[in-house]
């Protein structure tokens, strides 16, 4: 898939996003090394924690499928700046795919590309956690 393509998976899941509370769309298209793409869309509830980004939407699904091989996903909004993804967004791609490509948009397509360490410098990893 051409990066072009990738962006404009992200912008058409503005589209599906469920936004009835903050009205902001977000969409997301994550590409696994194969080129294989899962997207996703923010999807909200009256019980805001129960709502969903549209980043952790598509990985959800990947890992879902039994893929974890990321390198890169694109991010969609409608405002004027760019769409960066939020904390918990940023370590659950840091989980998954330290080296990840993030391409934040903004409304009028416009993108800022960035490695996830730069977004995410001293995320917690499984290194933190005891060894057995």
């Amino acid at each position: 898939m051409t990066r072009e393509e990738l962006k404009a998976a992200a912008i058409a899941m503005l589209d599906r996003a469920y936004v009835p509370y903050s009205h902001f769309p977000v969409g997301a298209a994550l590409e696994c090394a194969d080129g294989t793409v899962f997207t996703g869309c923010n999807v909200e509830n009256a019980v805001y924690p129960a709502g969903i980004c549209a980043e952790r939407n598509a990985i959800f699904h990947a890992v879902a499928e039994g893929r974890t091989d990321f390198v890169r996903i694109a991010i969609a909004g409608r405002s004027e700046d760019y769409c960066f993804p939020c904390g918990i967004c940023r370590q659950v791609m840091k989980e998954f795919a330290p080296e990840l490509e993030v391409i934040c948009l903004n409304k009028d397509g416009q993108e800022l590309a960035l490695p996830l360490k730069e977004l995410l410098p001293h995320g917690f990893d499984s290194t933190f956690l005891p060894k057995e």
